[in-house]
């Protein structure tokens, strides 16, 4: 299956909204905005991303198809990772082929990323793309309505 990233076009929203919608997928992710079903909060969100010249956000691509979204923002000292890819192409590597792409794209480092610490396929992902843990925190996860331990995560070369 080949991957490839691209600019975030209009049209990548709502399929960005209905992954990003899914309840195991943000039960999984944990740390999701209050809210997955509010579609003024999702576009007001997305919005901003789109304005920010801090933020790169990229499309992800399976074969010309919309799978998900990858993406790097924060303060220049703590960039962070972020990334979805829809529940129905799970398992199969494209989480992590799209982080290498987008590691290739964004040379700055250190990068950080954060995982719910259950969440074993985020955290390989970010093992195969050579992040190595850092830390512990706990936080509130709306996703799943409870205080949530989470791995911090750091790529340095």
């Amino acid at each position: 299956m080949h991957i490839a990233l691209r600019e975030v076009r209009d049209g990548d929203l709502p399929l960005f909204f209905a992954f990003m919608s899914d309840p195991e997928a943000t039960r999984m992710a944990a740390f999701t905005s209050a809210d997955p079903s509010d579609r003024a909060m999702f576009n007001a969100h997305w919005q901003r991303i789109r304005a920010s010249d801090t933020v790169i956000m990229r499309t992800v691509l399976a074969d010309g198809a919309v799978v998900g979204s990858v993406g790097v923002y924060g303060a220049p000292a703590e960039r962070e990772v972020t990334y979805w890819v829809d529940r129905a192409h799970w398992g199969r590597g494209l989480a992590t082929a799209a982080l290498r792409a987008l590691l290739d794209a964004v040379p700055e480092r250190p990068l950080h990323a954060r995982a719910a610490a259950d969440n074993a396929g985020s955290l390989r992902v970010l093992a195969k793309c050579g992040f190595t843990v850092t830390g512990t925190d706990r936080g509130y996860a709306q996703a799943r309505g409870e205080e949530t331990d989470e791995l911090l995560l750091r790529l340095d070369a």
